[in-house]
């Protein structure tokens, strides 16, 4: 088996699921109908692209694991999703800075993993930039309306921002995994990101009169190294509602 790229695909495929389940607990709960269907699309595209990159990760690993047994039988820390994206819902505006700074995030990996080497990475890829491309403008058009709107919707996007900035420094830091994926051609190096994210973050934070927090306060989920498989207790929780069924009925299909 190759572990460095089963152990990729599953960083693509994690994050992918564990923030299209913390979306999906918005269901019937939005502040509008049209975001509660906007959260809902958007759950359910991540889903999708979690589901093949799981699959994909099954196929690597050689195991007989498919995308089923991948996301619904492993416990916490086999789990090697960002930190950021396990974060609990909290109000919409918390919701949505964490949206928008994984939507931009996510936009420029997906641009880089569609050129990349492995033609099923690649597709994959293609395919999730698609819907991507829609997640980040509208995520980013939302911030602008909240951030620039009455003085409590300021008030709160700022708060959300400063707190969603913590866990950001953790999506740009590349270990033996990234770096042996980016040298292979499959897979590139984060911190390449950093630079075209950070302008995107900038524009969207002028428009919406919204302060950047400092640079050095990015860090601190770096600690934590949610992709290395240590996580927050939040997580946990998240997988005991996620997997309450299929732990519960071994084997069961419809």
């Amino acid at each position: 088996m190759d572990q460095p790229f089963f152990e990729y695909l599953l960083r693509l495929g994690d994050t992918s699921l564990v923030l299209s389940q913390r979306l999906s607990e918005w269901c019937g709960h939005g502040p509008a109908l049209e975001e509660d269907l906007a959260l809902t699309n958007t759950a359910l595209d991540l889903l999708g692209q979690a589901r093949m990159w799981l699959t994909l990760a099954g196929e690597v690993e050689g195991a007989g694991r498919d995308e089923d047994a991948l996301a619904y039988l492993r416990h916490a820390h086999e789990f090697r999703n960002a930190t950021l994206v396990e974060r609990p819902n909290g109000h919409y505006g918390d919701t949505l800075a964490r949206q928008f700074f994984f939507d931009a995030w996510h936009y420029f990996l997906l641009q880089r993993l569609a050129q990349s080497s492995d033609e099923r990475v690649a597709a994959i890829a293609a395919k999730s930039l698609k819907e991507v491309t829609y997640h980040v403008r509208r995520s980013s058009d939302l911030v602008v309306r909240l951030g620039d709107g009455t003085p409590e919707s300021h008030a709160r996007m700022q708060e959300a921002v400063e707190a969603a900035w913590r866990y950001t420094g953790e999506l740009f830091i590349d270990d033996a995994v990234d770096r042996d994926l980016a040298a292979r051609g499959i897979g590139c190096e984060l911190a390449a990101l950093r630079e075209p994210w950070l302008a995107h973050v900038r524009e969207v934070m002028d428009e919406a009169t919204l302060a950047l927090p400092d640079d050095a306060e990015a860090h601190h989920a770096a600690l934590q190294g949610g992709r290395q498989g240590r996580h927050t207790e939040a997580l946990s929780y998240l997988l005991a509602e996620m997997q309450s069924l299929p732990r519960a009925h071994p084997g069961a299909v419809w």
